[in-house]
C-alpha cells in the first residue's frame, strides 16, 4: 500500500515499507547480477580456453544460434508446440487429480482403498511408463499430453487429498449442526479452507508437466524444445542443445510466475 493512497500511515509503518520495498529491489538487482556474471565469466572462459566451447558451447554462440532458428521461422514454431502441449498436460493433470482427490475425500472407504496404489504410482518412474502410452495412443502430441499429464496428476491428487483431510474437523462439525449436507461441507468449509493446498499443488505440477512433456518429446517428436535437444545431441550441435535449455528454462519460469501471480490473488481474496 502506497503512501499516497494511505494518508493516515504511520511514520513507523511507512518506513517498514520503505525497508521491504528495498530488501525486494536489492534482492532482484542481486538475482539480476549473479545471472549477468554466470554468463559474462561462461562467455571469458570460453574465449581464453579455459574450457571447450565446442563441449559446453557459450553465450555468444547461443545467441547466434536462437537467431538462426529466428530467421528460418521455426524458433516459436518449436516453442509453441512445447508450451502448448505443457499447458494441456498441466490443466488436464490438474483437473483430473482435483476431482479424484474430491472423490476419495467424498468416499472414505474408496480412500483407504486407494492409498496403497496412489503410494505406488507416486513411487513408480512414470517416464517408463512413456513407451506403454507411445504404442496405446499413437505418436504424436496425444501420448506427449497424456506423458506429462501421468507424471503430474498423481502428485496433485495426493497434495489435494492431504490438503481436504487436513481441514479443521471443528469447521466440519461446525456447519454440520447448522444441518449442512455433504456437498455444502465440500463447497462451503473443504474447498475455500483448501485453496492454498491447491494453489501449492499447482506449483510442483509445473515442473513435472514440463518433465513430462521434454520425456515425451524425447521419446516420439518431430518439433517442439525436447526434439531440439535430441536432434543437438545426436549431431554433436552443442549450441543448439544449450540454447533449447536456456528457452526451455526462461519458458518454465514465465509458467511459474503465472501461477505464482494466482497464488497471489488466491491469498488476497481469503
Amino acid at each position: 500500500m502506497s503512501d499516497k493512497k494511505s494518508p493516515n500511515i504511520s511514520p513507523q509503518h511507512r518506513e517498514y515499507l520503505r525497508r521491504v520495498k528495498r530488501r525486494k529491489r536489492t534482492i532482484f538487482i542481486t538475482q539480476i547480477s549473479l545471472l549477468i556474471l554466470f554468463f559474462a565469466l561462461w562467455e571469458v572462459a570460453a574465449r581464453i580456453g579455459a574450457i571447450d566451447p565446442f563441449i559446453t558451447s557459450q553465450p555468444t554462440r547461443i545467441i547466434d544460434t536462437v537467431l538462426n532458428l529466428y530467421r528460418d521461422g521455426k524458433l516459436f514454431n518449436h516453442i509453441a508446440i512445447t508450451c502448448v502441449e505443457t499447458i494441456l498436460g498441466f490443466i488436464f493433470g490438474t483437473l483430473i487429480g482435483i476431482l479424484v482427490a474430491i472423490i476419495l475425500w467424498w468416499s472414505e472407504f474408496l480412500e483407504k482403498v486407494m492409498e496403497p496404489y496412489l503410494v505406488v504410482l507416486n513411487s513408480l518412474p512414470k517416464i517408463a511408463l512413456g513407451p506403454i502410452f507411445i504404442v496405446w495412443i499413437g505418436a504424436g502430441p496425444s501420448a506427449i499430453v497424456v506423458i506429462a499429464m501421468t507424471i503430474s496428476v498423481v502428485v496433485t491428487i495426493l497434495e489435494v487429498l492431504n490438503g481436504f483431510l487436513g481441514v479443521d474437523q471443528e469447521k466440519i462439525k461446525l456447519v454440520k449442526t447448522f444441518g449442512a449436507n455433504r456437498v455444502q461441507i465440500l463447497t462451503k468449509v473443504v474447498l475455500p479452507s483448501s485453496l492454498p493446498v491447491m494453489v501449492n499443488a499447482l506449483k510442483v505440477s509445473v515442473g513435472l508437466s514440463w518433465v513430462g512433456v521434454i520425456v515425451g518429446e524425447f521419446l516420439v517428436s518431430k518439433a517442439g524444445l525436447g526434439y531440439l535437444i535430441v536432434y543437438g545431441g545426436q549431431v554433436f550441435q552443442l549450441d543448439l542443445v544449450m540454447a533449447s535449455v536456456i528457452i526451455l528454462s526462461i519458458a518454465a519460469f514465465l509458467m511459474y510466475r503465472m501461477v505464482a501471480w494466482i497464488e497471489k490473488l488466491v491469498v488476497k481474496r481469503n
